[in-house]
C-alpha cells in the first residue's frame, strides 16, 4: 500500500538529467497540492540540504543506472511539488568503476549539503566507496548492490533496499533446480566483485550439479574459447554471473554454435540493453532479480506516476530508488539537515515503501527481502514467479 503521508502529484516538468535542482527555494503553484496530507517539506522541514544519486549515468552500465536516477528523481519531484524549500538532486555519474569510486566519494563527502546518496549502485563501487562515506557519516542506501561482504565492513552507513546475493544466489539455484530441473550447469563469471561473489553462491548451492565454469572478463567480446568449453561440457544449462554488455554476447555466441540450453543469468541482465544486444537469441533466458515486478499491485500506483514523467514504464529497481529517497526525503521533512541526525532516522527507520516494508538490522540490510524469477518472451521481459 503506498503512504498516505506521500504526495502524488507531479510536477508539470520533469527536470532534466544532470541538472542540480535548487537547493532552497519556493516552489510554484504548478504541480503543488493543497491536500493537507500531502507529502513534502511543511514549515518544520529541512532547508539547504541535497540528495546524491551514486552510480552510473554514462558508460556501458548506464542502462541500469537511469531507472535508479529517475525513481530516486520522482520521488523528489513528488517532494519539492509542496516544499516551501525544495531539496537538491546530484548526480554522480561513476560509471559504475570501482577506480573511479574514490575520488568521486571524497567530493560527495566534501560537499556538507549531501546528507543522504541513493547508492552507490554497484557492488564494486560500492566497496571502494564505502569506507569514504563512512568516515564522512554520509548515509548510503544502495537500491541494487548485491555482494553479501559490503554488509560485513562495519560501515554504519551502509544501506541496502534489497536482498543481497546471499539470498539471490540460493533462490537461482533453487530456480534451476526445481524449475527448470537441469542435470548439468555450466557457471561462467565476469570476475567483477558481483558476478564473481554470485556466481560462487550459486555454485556452492548446486554441487555436483556444476559440470564446469569459467571466467570471462568485462569489457570483452569474443568467447569463443567459453563457448567451446560449454559446449564440450554437455550441460543443459548455463548460468552467467554478471552484467548485460557480456551477457548479451555470450547468449548470441553459444546460439550461433547452436547451444540450445537454458540460459539463467541474475539482476545485472536485467536490462533492455540485453534484449537489443542479443536480439533473437535473449528469448528464453531467465533472470533472478530481488526486485519486485512492475505489475505487481503494490508498485502500480508508483508505475503509473513514473511512466507519466518520464514516458516509460519503470525499469530494474527504479521502485527501490523511490523507496530509498523517499526514507531520507521522510527525515528531511521532520527538518533534519544533517548527516549525523539523518544516519540516526535511517538505522530506527521502520515503514511500509513501495517495494517492501522498509527496516534496516544493525547491518544495514533489510528486514523484508523477496526473490523474483522473469523470463524473455517475445523479446520482452516478463515476470515469471517469486521463488520462495
Amino acid at each position: 500500500m503506498i503512504r498516505t503521508t506521500r504526495s502524488w502529484r507531479i510536477a508539470a516538468a520533469a527536470v532534466a538529467a544532470g541538472l542540480t535542482l535548487a537547493a532552497c527555494g519556493t516552489t510554484d503553484d504548478e504541480g503543488g497540492g493543497d491536500d493537507e496530507n500531502a507529502g513534502g517539506g511543511g514549515g518544520d522541514a529541512a532547508c539547504d540540504v541535497s540528495l546524491a544519486f551514486f552510480g552510473p549515468q554514462t558508460g556501458p552500465a548506464a542502462g541500469l543506472g537511469q531507472p535508479i536516477i529517475q525513481g530516486a528523481q520522482l520521488a523528489i519531484d513528488q517532494y519539492n511539488a509542496d516544499a516551501e524549500c525544495e531539496v537538491g538532486y546530484e548526480l554522480i555519474d561513476s560509471q559504475g568503476s570501482p577506480d573511479q569510486a574514490p575520488s568521486l566519494a571524497t567530493e560527495a563527502a566534501g560537499n556538507e549539503a549531501i546528507i543522504g546518496v541513493v547508492g552507490p549502485a554497484f557492488s564494486g563501487e560500492s566497496d571502494a566507496a564505502g569506507p569514504i562515506f563512512a568516515e564522512a557519516g554520509l548515509p548510503t542506501i544502495s537500491p541494487s548492490a548485491t555482494n553479501p561482504a559490503l554488509a560485513d565492513n562495519g560501515w554504519d552507513t551502509f544501506h541496502r533496499a534489497l536482498g543481497n546475493d546471499a539470498t539471490q544466489g540460493p533462490a537461482a539455484a533453487k530456480y534451476i533446480q526445481d524449475t527448470l530441473q537441469a542435470k548439468q550447469v555450466f557457471v561462467i563469471d565476469d570476475a567483477s566483485e558481483y558476478g564473481a561473489g554470485l556466481a560462487d553462491i550459486v555454485k556452492e548451492e548446486l554441487g555436483d550439479t556444476v559440470v564446469g565454469e569459467d571466467t570471462i572478463q568485462v569489457g570483452d567480446t569474443d568467447f569463443s574459447a567459453t563457448v567451446t568449453a560449454v559446449t564440450s561440457s554437455n550441460a543443459d544449462t548455463v548460468f552467467f554471473g554478471g552484467y548485460y554488455a557480456e551477457a548479451a554476447l555470450i547468449v548470441s555466441q553459444l546460439r550461433d554454435r547452436g547451444y540450445e540450453g537454458t540460459f539463467v543469468v541474475a539482476d545485472g541482465v536485467k536490462d533492455p540493453g540485453y534484449l537489443d544486444g542479443a536480439k533473437d537469441a535473449a528469448e528464453g533466458t531467465i533472470i533472478t532479480c530481488p526486485c519486485i515486478p512492475a505489475e505487481d499491485p503494490a508498485v502500480a500506483e508508483f508505475a503509473s506516476a513514473y511512466e507519466e514523467e518520464f514516458g516509460e514504464a519503470p525499469g530494474t529497481y527504479a521502485a527501490e530508488a523511490y523507496d530509498a529517497a523517499n526514507i531520507f526525503l521522510d527525515g528531511i521533512a521532520e527538518g533534519i539537515d544533517n548527516r549525523e541526525d539523518m544516519l540516526t532516522f535511517v538505522n530506527e527507520y521502520d515503514e511500509q515503501g513501495v517495494t517492501k516494508q522498509l527496516k534496516f538490522d544493525e547491518t544495514g540490510e533489510p528486514s523484508d527481502v523477496h526473490v523474483y524469477a522473469y523470463s524473455v518472451k517475445n523479446g520482452e521481459i516478463v515476470s515469471d514467479q517469486e521463488i520462495e
